[in-house]
């Protein structure tokens, strides 16, 4: 096989497995009866009002089912984010001693971290449906929570944390030149240091997913658009605090909601 055959199958792979993840997440929502943007029709609001304490099987209140959930999600909304940094290994792959098997070990540890992410996810989630903060869907019952959601995750737009962490999404080259290993290994280590840094970016926009509902395609659609203008290079510097501005400022109108009209 030619090197541009191989390199065209495995961009046509990655971006194959993105679409099949969007319709896996398309098919789930079409099946719990909801529409675009989270919004249950009759067997979902039956969903949604179920005690999940009550002695029956139900999807969303089983780590199982909910994991698999959380973990297409994140394939879903996470890869395609990382197209900016497969690019950058691709030019390694001419200029230095890159290779193929370091660019899939580069996009496996990427998704590894994101696939832990999600099991983490999986059990705050649980650990909210049972407490009673989040209903079956994962809708916050409470403006207060998912006001103060949104005000936290606009908030930390501003911090160190997310200026660091950011650095490194928005600029893959100088991580890799900074970490570089060769080899199917080498691209390993570095997609799972490039996908903690990752994590520690873009934790806040999949807690949203708790303000709206995590089976919002909506939801899932913006955030997805949002975390890929952050890290292209062009614009990703200026679009990070705005965003933060956005945020408060929606969380504060939930805030004041409930007291204005005694929601």
């Amino acid at each position: 096989m030619s090197r541009a055959m191989l390199r065209s199958g495995l961009w046509l792979g990655f971006y194959a497995m993105i679409l099949w993840s969007w319709w896996i997440m398309f098919s789930m929502s079409r099946d719990m009866d909801l529409d675009w943007i989270g919004r249950p029709g009759p067997m979902g609001e039956a969903m949604r009002a179920m005690d999940p304490r009550m002695d029956m099987y139900m999807p969303m209140a089983k780590f199982g089912p909910l994991f698999w959930m959380w973990a297409i999600m994140m394939a879903a909304m996470m890869l395609p984010t990382l197209v900016p940094t497969l690019r950058s290994y691709e030019d390694l792959i001419r200029s230095a001693d890159g290779s193929r098997a370091g660019w899939l070990g580069v996009l496996t540890g990427y998704f590894v971290v994101w696939v832990g992410f999600a099991a983490l996810i999986t059990g705050i989630q649980l650990v909210l449906l049972f407490g009673g903060v989040v209903d079956m869907l994962g809708i916050a019952k409470s403006n207060w929570i998912a006001g103060g959601l949104l005000i936290a995750v606009g908030a930390f737009q501003f911090t160190r944390a997310k200026e660091v962490c950011h650095g490194v999404c928005h600029a893959p080259m100088t991580y890799f030149l900074g970490h570089w290993k060769p080899g199917f290994t080498g691209g390993l280590r570095m997609g799972l240091g490039l996908g903690a840094f990752c994590v520690g970016c873009c934790w806040g926009f999949m807690a949203l997913g708790f303000v709206g509902g995590v089976m919002s395609l909506l939801w899932m659609g913006l955030a997805t658009l949002f975390m890929v203008l952050e890290k292209l290079p062009q614009i990703g510097h200026v679009v990070t605090r705005p965003m933060g501005f956005l945020l408060i400022a929606g969380g504060a109108a939930l805030l004041i909601y409930p007291i204005v009209y005694g929601g």
